[in-house]
């Protein structure tokens, strides 16, 4: 097949390249530039994008032979990823800008561009696997090695991106083994360390960096009886389970720390309360998709038996799940019930549905409830 390789500069995608390569692939290199920041550089292990991950991708393609293109994506992902990131924000939720990324830049933009120019697939160092049913339809499944599987972030796919997605490092058993394979195939990346953090956030700073583009007013946080108990500088600084930095003046009567229970931007409101209350019963989702096709109970709106994951390496629980439809609007909403409650669910997290390895799809968390706290 004629692939595209997404190189991000890292020893991941450079050995998933490599080995599309030796499959006998005609394989081409591409660095997708996110950023018009100039002299943008990786700081230790934090970030990913920049002008040092580009010179790395491009040494990754010389070593194995390949053409390298760089792609300039910046505008779409300004638009996409960051502004939606921003957005999100505003209106009091806790978004994934990775999931965006992968939805609307790697396997859309990407995906679409290299269609258009007569490629098959494009291939990523993804942490993932792709298996061919019996009718040929394409599944998305956890990675071998568990403890790096990245299918959680890749639940946005659909069932036509899923037929042009290669992912080589599958059925790798771990990360140490890609390094290995890294310093025998002579790429200067092997132990190059791996990018944490928002790409375009590399100090780890949000809430500071958030505060330099959200309008921050301050407000009243309240306990989850509505009494006052403190001031903030701003609700949109602050996130579903955080605990540092509230600054409260009221202590709990039972004198055990206040964890951020929920974001009221309207009201320009926090609700804090006891650690308990953060467990989640109930979980809906909107703007719903199903990695590959759907199974038969999408389609009638019957509950099925699943596990639940809504952090990107957070543990799955078992729950059920059903479609059901909305009152007034067209689309439906994913309705998830916990049977193991999780803690800290945000508006704005993603939830990706699984059964067994396979990922049956995921979708935006609209609204999570407590049964402990509906009950006060």
């Amino acid at each position: 097949m004629r692939v595209l390789a997404a190189m991000s500069g890292g020893v991941d995608s450079a050995v998933a390249a490599a080995r599309a390569v030796e499959a006998g692939h005609d394989v081409v290199g591409v660095h997708l530039a996110l950023s018009r920041m100039p002299g943008t550089l990786r700081t230790g292990s934090r970030g990913c994008c920049t002008i040092e991950d580009s010179r790395d991708a491009w040494r990754a393609c010389d070593v194995l032979g390949i053409p390298y293109y760089v792609w300039d994506f910046s505008e779409r992902f300004k638009e996409d990823v960051v502004q939606d990131f921003i957005d999100e924000y505003a209106a009091g939720r806790t978004p994934n800008p990775c999931m965006r990324c992968n939805e609307r830049i790697k396997f859309a933009a990407l995906l679409e561009k290299a269609i258009a120019l007569g490629f098959d697939a494009v291939c990523t160092g993804h942490y993932a696997k792709v298996i061919t049913d019996a009718e040929g339809n394409p599944e998305l499944h956890r990675a071998a090695d568990w403890a790096k599987d990245q299918s959680y972030v890749l639940g946005v796919l659909t069932h036509e991106q899923l037929k042009h997605s290669m992912f080589p490092l599958a059925d790798t058993p771990s990360k140490a083994e890609v390094r290995a394979e890294a310093e025998r195939r002579g790429l200067s990346v092997a132990n190059k360390p791996d990018s944490h953090d928002i790409c375009f956030i590399p100090d780890g700073d949000t809430a500071g960096w958030l505060a330099e583009k959200i309008d921050m007013t301050t407000g009243d946080i309240v306990d989850e009886t509505g009494s006052k108990v403190g001031e903030h500088p701003g609700a949109n600084a602050f996130t579903v389970g955080q605990r540092r930095g509230l600054k409260l003046g009221t202590p709990a009567a039972d004198g055990k720390p206040r964890f951020v229970l929920e974001i009221r931007p309207k009201e320009n409101k926090v609700v804090v309360g006891p650690q308990a209350l953060l467990a989640i019963d109930e979980i809906r989702g909107i703007k719903v998709s199903w990695a590959g096709l759907p199974i038969a109970e999408i389609a009638t709106g019957a509950q099925f038996d699943c596990h639940a994951q809504v952090r990107a390496h957070g543990d799955p629980v078992p729950a059920t799940a059903r479609m059901v439809p909305v009152p007034g609007e067209d689309a439906p909403q994913l309705l998830v019930t916990l049977t193991d409650p999780l803690r800290g669910v945000a508006p704005g997290q993603t939830v990706v549905l699984y059964q067994g390895s396979r990922v049956l799809g995921q979708a935006t968390i609209d609204a999570a409830r407590s049964l402990q706290r509906a009950e006060l």
